[in-house]
């Protein structure tokens, strides 16, 4: 298994969030000139967590998904347009769902959200485990981002709406 940067990661998280997918799609999500250039991105910083299937199409390693916390395990309901309506994550993200602003409040910064989760579930992760788990879950469209001075985060869906099962 290689490091890779953050950069590396969200791109492994879209792979195993959209796979089966072409560099066509990859080329839309992430920016770039070519499918050659995706195809060389992949080859250069993904290539141990990735594969072509039969069909040639784009696939994520299990450890890419284990690496990213991504799982393509999302439902969506089919009139929430297209929103989450069950999600598994691990503990952490559950307890962030919680105690997260609402759609209709103001974003919080991921010490805010630190702060809440200290408040409520009496526990003390690390802000950058925080910071994660939200991305993660921004992924996933549950979470939406704002930046003001520091990125700040909210709810996308109504918690009512959602539910939060613990993965594994």
């Amino acid at each position: 298994m290689m490091t890779i940067s953050e950069e590396a990661r969200d791109r492994l998280a879209d792979v195993v969030e959209l796979q089966p997918t072409k560099n066509a799609e990859l080329q839309d999500r992430w920016g770039m000139e070519s499918g050659s250039e995706v195809h060389q991105y992949l080859e250069n910083e993904l290539g141990d967590y990735y594969f072509r299937d039969d069909n040639s199409l784009i696939r994520a390693t299990a450890e890419a998904a284990d690496l990213v916390d991504v799982e393509p395990g999302i439902e969506s309901d089919p009139d929430a347009d297209g929103a989450p309506s069950r999600i598994r994550v691990p503990e952490l993200q559950t307890q962030i769902v919680a105690v997260l602003a609402g759609p209709d409040e103001r974003s919080e910064s991921v010490v805010s959200v630190l702060h809440n989760l200290r408040d409520e579930f009496d526990i003390d992760p690390e802000a950058e485990a925080v910071r994660s788990g939200l991305q993660s879950l921004r992924r996933k469209d549950v979470v939406e981002v704002e930046y003001r001075t520091v990125p700040t985060f909210r709810l996308a869906v109504d918690r009512d709406d959602l539910e939060v099962e613990i993965a594994g």
